[in-house]
């Protein structure tokens, strides 16, 4: 998996899969630090991101999410998913073309280059017993055929494009009643396709759910069938011991995002008891708020060995790469392009440099940053070279203006 080319002093190995992305809220970083008041939590942070929301255009949603997709390719990742669920108009009415915004992170990720799992994702509600807040307005469809007729026009759409893929999601259970989450799960399977969905990332939602429905979330999905091997649950922090089996029997993908689940403070998984039972792993960037490629794998490990006050526990470096690559592109419907793309280090950088070839893949995963990263092709087409996006400079510039317009500089 992991070589080095001696005469060009270069580090060979697969590009990397991101398997959950909200690309627009790379420009919430650096942003919602600060304490305003009572200390911060998940649900402070989402009001930030509401507001956020209700300020896009689809131009400034282009312009982020260009700019969040290069900045992922600087950091060897060449495919990403996209879990879509700002749908329409700041007041919540449909555009005259349901899938402009959809259609637009996929032209964002094209033109940065690398491949996309545009994962349209259902949004039925508030949450139990909850009343819409303004932001949530351009997530919301009336019901599930009207997601599907989306999902049908978008994979009609794309399905000659050999860098666009389309997958479908329910946000979460407390997004998507049960009953909803069972259809949209049935079509997933019927057209095999991936199905993602959050679960049990905040102790409040676990606790909505067993208000609602008498048991925690995982429990809800294995009682109704939703549970397979294309089921990827994102997050997976509150899991009980069942729960964390049933995934396992049901060798399902958990997507950790550690650096945006460290940023929001949602707690630790527990990612050694995952493994044991035979769940598959991937990463994600979800938030951006950080979007080093290789952070994201260590901290699969690192973070365990945080929970467990222990070293080596819960994957070596070459399992780790394979979190990274194999199973990202898995759990987004892309296994088939496994070995198509790859990125080049330079051995010589700093991050990585004296590297043995007998703990290579040590050195990469657990020194390399971001500034290694020496060139990035996908498809057989170079994004990357000498450390530098082909588009960088234009995307940066965009980048810029769009947080101007939104608010932000």
């Amino acid at each position: 998996m992991v070589s080095i080319e001696q005469e060009t002093q270069r580090i060979v190995l697969p590009g990397f899969a991101t398997a959950h992305s909200h690309a627009f809220q790379r420009a919430l970083r650096g942003r919602t630090q600060r304490r305003a008041g009572e200390p911060g939590s998940f649900w402070s942070w989402r009001g930030l991101m509401y507001r956020l929301v209700e300020k896009l255009t689809p131009e400034t949603l282009f312009d982020l999410s260009r700019f969040a997709f290069v900045e992922l390719a600087l950091s060897g990742v060449t495919a990403v998913g996209e879990f879509h669920y700002v749908h329409h108009q700041a007041d919540g009415t449909p555009y005259d073309e349901r899938t402009l915004l959809a259609d637009t992170v996929v032209r964002a990720a094209r033109e940065a280059g690398i491949r996309i799992t545009l994962i349209r994702t259902a949004y039925l509600r508030a949450g139990y017993k909850q009343e819409l807040e303004p932001g949530q307005r351009r997530f919301v469809d009336p019901g599930v055929e009207p997601v599907l007729r989306d999902v049908e026009t978008l994979r009609q759409r794309y399905r000659d494009d050999p860098l666009v893929t389309v997958a479908l999601a329910a946000h979460s259970i407390r997004a998507v009643p049960i009953e909803a989450v069972c259809e949209l799960a049935e079509y997933a399977h019927a057209h095999g396709l991936p199905f993602h969905m959050h679960v049990a990332e905040q102790r409040r939602e676990v606790e909505e759910c067993v208000a609602e429905y008498g048991k925690p979330p995982v429990e809800l999905l294995a009682e109704h069938g939703v549970l397979g091997s294309n089921f990827v649950a994102v997050h997976a922090t509150h899991l009980e011991p069942h729960e964390i089996q049933l995934l396992g029997q049901a060798r399902a993908f958990v997507c950790l995002c550690r650096t945006t689940e460290r940023d929001l403070g949602d707690g630790l998984p527990e990612t050694s008891e995952l493994l044991d039972a035979g769940v598959r792993l991937c990463v994600g960037v979800d938030s951006h708020a950080s979007s080093d490629a290789f952070e994201e794998l260590r901290a699969v490990e690192l973070d365990e060995r945080t929970r467990t006050e222990r070293r080596t526990v819960a994957a070596e470096a070459p399992d780790l790469l394979e979190m990274g690559t194999r199973n990202g592109l898995e759990a987004l419907g892309l296994a088939e392009t496994y070995g198509q793309d790859q990125m080049f280090l330079n051995a010589n950088d700093p991050s990585v440099v004296g590297a043995s070839e007998a703990f290579l893949a040590d050195a990469v995963v657990f020194g390399a940053t971001p500034r290694a990263v020496q060139q990035v092709q996908v498809a057989g087409k170079t994004v990357v070279q000498e450390g530098t996006h082909r588009g960088y400079d234009e995307a940066r510039t965009a980048y810029a203006a769009a947080l101007e317009e939104l608010g932000l500089r």
